[in-house]
């Protein structure tokens, strides 16, 4: 039987599953299979070279399901920012009406959103980050955990904690991110307060990710030791799988007199991770990864991992917790 929360219900879908939004590996093939498999799949909007390219990937997509997906973007301070005003142009024009937000001051663009009737899911690593969401008026948050690939923010808080400060903080309902891959994950989120999860990791070892198959095959491999941080000395850290690329920016950021983005630069660009997943030399570039890693050993279709998942968690919840609970007139 589906699981019924209140994400489920805002956004039409059957399982309280989110596909994070993820470079690279957010294209149609990898929303609509989500989508498909009754989650909801994400489009990564940045991962498209352009606005237009944006409002290609969104057609293509539709094409490969007519179940609900959204699209993901996140706003970060670049030297030569993306058009971000376009590509929140061509999300609004096109239709989409799910929206995962993520970066610095969102703002103004949660509000175009929310005037186009948009909802809105926005990202936080941090309670405190959290409310201020909550008061530009998002719909639901997603709470990233330290365990999480990509930028798990500097306070270093894991998602035990950090979840559930939020359900004694938060009044905007929230999912769980960072470190859910499997039913034991799905219920221990539903149990610290959250309506569903946000998987990234989880969804990139899986037959339609549009990955090569020796990075799959690597994070079956892994273990929960395998992901490192970088960049940590700028105050930026980002968890990415360790290899040899990682393991050298690592090394140079431990330099005497530490290290500026500037000494790191030529190895940590988006083209050679990107090339990471196209030609599966998995030490070619850094590429993100999230400590979840430990708990996948298998490369499921997108359908078989959210049916099991659900009917494990399920499962934790009718049966072993259920039976934790002794009646007063037994005792």
């Amino acid at each position: 039987m589906p699981l019924k929360t209140r994400l489920t219900e805002a956004l039409g879908i059957v399982h309280p599953i989110v596909q994070g939004g993820m470079q690279w590996v957010g294209t149609a093939e990898m929303a609509s299979a989500v989508s498909n498999a009754g989650g909801l799949g994400l489009l990564t909007a940045l991962t498209q070279p352009t606005p237009e390219a944006l409002r290609k990937e969104i057609a293509r997509c539709r094409t490969m399901t007519n179940k609900p997906f959204g699209v993901n973007i996140t706003f970060l301070p670049a030297i030569n920012p993306p058009p971000y005003e376009k590509y929140v142009e061509a999300i609004i024009e096109e239709g989409i009406k799910i929206v995962e937000t993520a970066g610095n001051n969102p703002g103004v663009h949660v509000k175009r959103f929310k005037a186009a009737g948009v909802t809105v899911i926005h990202k936080c690593t941090s309670v405190r980050h959290a409310l201020s969401a909550q008061r530009l008026g998002v719909d639901f948050l997603s709470i990233d955990g330290f365990e999480c690939a990509g930028h798990p923010g500097e306070d270093d808080i894991g998602g035990l904690i950090l979840l559930a400060k939020a359900a004694k903080t938060l009044q905007v309902p929230y999912i769980a991110s960072g470190g859910i891959g499997d039913g034991r994950g799905l219920a221990a989120a539903l149990a610290l307060g959250a309506e569903g999860v946000n998987m990234g990791t989880r969804f990139m070892c899986t037959k339609e990710a549009p990955i090569h198959q020796s990075v799959k095959e690597a994070i079956v491999k892994g273990t929960e030791r395998d992901t490192t941080l970088m960049f940590r000395t700028l105050h930026n850290t980002a968890r990415v799988f360790k290899n040899a690329v990682s393991t050298e920016v690592v090394k140079i950021e431990k330099r005497p007199g530490g290290a500026q983005f500037s000494d790191v630069q030529h190895l940590v660009s988006g083209q050679r991770g990107r090339q990471v997943f196209v030609n599966g030399d998995t030490d070619y570039g850094v590429w993100t990864a999230g400590q979840v890693v430990g708990l996948i050993d298998d490369i499921p279709a997108c359908k078989d991992l959210c049916e099991k998942m659900v009917a494990d968690a399920e499962s934790i919840i009718s049966e072993r917790l259920n039976k934790m609970i002794v009646p007063k007139s037994k005792l």
